[in-house]
C-alpha cells in the first residue's frame, strides 16, 4: 500500500519536474550566441554598480562608508557561522539568483505586450528562429509559376535571405484581363511568391488566393491580384506596390519582377508557326523550335540585378521550361549577371513533361533549351527526381500526353553539368504529382552547403 502511495505522488511530481525543466531550459535559451542578451545583461549589471558608486561620491562616501562597516560585521558573523568557501558562493549565488529573477520579471512584462496571445517560450523561440534565419545565405530564385512558390515555401525555413526573380509575361486569366484593363504588369506569379514567403502562410494564401465567384467584373479574379493592382496604382509601378506589400504581410526575403517592361512572350514551333502570347504558346500544341519577347533585350530590374550579384546561392525552377524559367533569363542582364557570379547555380528540373512545351523531353533537353535560349552555359548542375512515379500516377499523365522526365547521363555529361539525384517528390492519392517543397529545400541546401565547403 505504502508502495503504491509513493509511486502515485512520484507520479504526481513528474509534471512540476519537466515544467520546471523546461523553464530552465528556456531561461538558458536567453543567453544563447548571437542574441546580444549576455551583453545588455552584463551592461545593466555595470549600470546599477556605477550608479552606486556616483550616489555614494556625490554624498561624499560617509553613508557608503557606514555601509561597508555593517558589511564587514556581517561577514564576521556569517564567517563565525559558515567558513568563506562556503558562505562566499552562497551569498553569490543569492545575489546572482535575484538578478535572474529580477530579469524575468521583465522579460514576463516585454512578453506580454509584445505577444499578448502567446507565451515567454513562444517569444524566445521567435528571436532564436529570426536570428538564424536573417544569418542563412543570401539565395536567389528564379522562375515563375506554381513551381517556384513550392520552392520558396520550403526555402524559407533555412533563410530569410532569399530574392525571388519572377517572370512578368503571363496574359492569361485574372493576370490577363488586369493586364488588358489596367496596363498593369501580370501580378499573378508574385502573389504566389509573396503568399509562400509570408510567416502567415496559411492564412494570406486562402486570402490571396480567394477568387470571386460572382459580381459585374469581379468573377474570376483574385484577391490577391487585384490587391497588388490597387497598390501598383497608389505606389506607381509594380516593383514600389511589391514592397510595400511585403511589409504589410511580413514576407521572408524579397520579390522582384524580372523586368518592369512590359513584355510578351512569341515562339516559334517546328511546323513554321509563330505563336504570340504565353498563354497561346501552350495551347498550341505544337514543338517550340525558339523563343523570344517583345520587346527584346527588355532592361532588367536594377535590384534583382544586384541581388544577382550579391547571392551566395543562384537556383532556377522548377516551373514550366518555356514560359516561367526561360522568360527571365530572355533579359540580357539577368543572364549576364548569371554567368558572371561564382556563385553555386542549380536548375531544378521538371519531374513530368508539359504538353505543348516539353512533351518528349528528357533532362539534357531542358539543359540544351535554356542554353540556347541564353547564348551559353548557366548553371552547373541539375537536379533531378531519383525515384520513379507510381503505375497509377503514370497512367493519369498519360491521359494528359504527359510523361516522366526520362534521365540521359551520358548527354548531360558532354554538356558539363553535375548531376544531383535525389528523392524530391511528393505524389497524393489521386496519382498527381508535384515537388515536395521540404524535400526540395532540404536537398537543395544540403547541396549548398557541401559546394561551400569545397570551395
Amino acid at each position: 500500500m505504502s508502495i503504491g502511495f509513493l509511486r502515485q505522488a512520484l507520479n504526481a511530481l513528474q509534471p512540476q519536474s519537466r515544467r520546471t525543466s523546461h523553464r530552465v531550459n528556456q531561461w538558458f535559451k536567453w543567453l544563447s550566441p548571437g542574441l546580444s542578451v549576455k551583453r545588455w545583461l552584463l551592461i545593466s549589471v555595470g549600470g546599477v554598480l556605477l550608479a552606486s558608486l556616483g550616489l555614494a561620491i556625490w554624498i561624499k562616501l560617509t553613508p557608503i562608508f557606514w555601509l561597508i562597516q555593517l558589511l564587514k560585521r556581517l561577514l564576521r558573523v556569517i564567517a563565525s557561522i559558515l567558513p568563506n568557501y562556503i558562505s562566499g558562493p552562497l551569498v553569490m549565488l543569492t545575489g546572482l539568483l535575484l538578478l535572474l529573477w529580477g530579469q524575468s520579471r521583465t522579460v514576463g512584462s516585454i512578453t506580454k505586450v509584445l505577444r499578448p496571445g502567446g507565451s515567454e517560450e513562444e517569444l524566445i523561440d521567435v528571436l532564436l528562429a529570426h536570428r538564424r534565419l536573417y544569418r542563412g545565405p543570401k539565395i536567389v530564385v528564379i522562375g515563375g509559376g506554381t513551381g517556384l512558390s513550392t520552392l520558396l515555401r520550403g526555402l524559407k525555413t533555412y533563410s530569410a535571405n532569399i530574392t525571388a526573380i519572377v517572370t512578368v509575361a503571363d496574359d492569361g486569366g485574372s493576370s490577363g484581363r488586369l493586364r488588358q484593363e489596367f496596363g498593369v504588369l501580370p501580378p499573378g506569379d508574385i502573389r504566389n511568391c509573396l503568399a509562400a514567403l509570408a510567416d502567415e502562410e496559411k492564412l494570406l494564401t486562402e486570402l490571396f488566393q480567394y477568387r470571386f465567384q460572382a459580381g459585374d467584373g469581379l468573377m474570376g479574379h483574385s484577391f490577391g491580384n487585384l490587391f497588388l493592382t490597387a497598390m501598383s496604382e497608389i505606389t506607381g509601378d509594380l516593383e514600389q506596390a511589391v514592397a510595400a506589400s511585403s511589409k504589410v504581410l511580413a514576407v521572408r526575403g524579397q520579390v522582384l519582377p524580372a523586368t518592369l517592361s512590359d513584355v510578351r512572350l512569341w515562339a516559334e514551333l517546328s511546323d513554321g508557326r509563330l505563336i504570340e502570347g504565353e498563354s497561346s504558346i501552350t495551347g498550341a500544341g505544337g514543338t517550340i523550335v525558339k523563343i523570344g519577347c517583345i520587346p527584346a533585350n527588355p532592361p532588367a530590374l536594377p535590384a534583382a540585378i544586384k541581388a544577382i550579384q550579391e547571392a551566395d546561392y543562384i537556383i532556377m525552377g522548377p516551373g514550366s521550361l518555356y514560359t516561367s524559367v526561360i522568360p527571365n533569363l530572355l533579359v540580357p542582364e539577368i543572364a549576364d549577371a548569371i554567368a558572371s557570379t561564382d556563385a553555386p547555380r542549380i536548375y531544378v528540373c521538371n519531374i513530368m513533361t508539359q504538353p505543348g512545351e516539353t512533351q518528349g523531353y528528357s533532362v539534357a533537353d531542358h539543359i540544351k533549351a535554356i542554353d540556347a535560349a541564353c547564348g551559353r552555359p548557366l548553371f552547373n548542375a541539375v537536379l533531378v527526381q531519383k525515384k520513379s512515379v507510381s503505375p497509377r500516377a503514370m497512367v493519369r499523365y498519360a491521359i494528359g500526353n504527359s510523361h516522366p522526365v526520362s534521365l540521359d547521363r551520358e548527354d548531360i555529361t558532354k554538356l558539363g553539368r553535375r548531376i544531383v539525384l535525389a528523392n524530391v517528390m511528393h505524389e497524393d492519392e489521386f496519382g498527381c504529382v508535384r515537388h515536395d517543397s521540404q524535400r526540395l529545400a532540404r536537398v537543395l541546401f544540403r547541396w549548398y552547403s557541401g559546394t561551400a565547403k569545397n570551395k
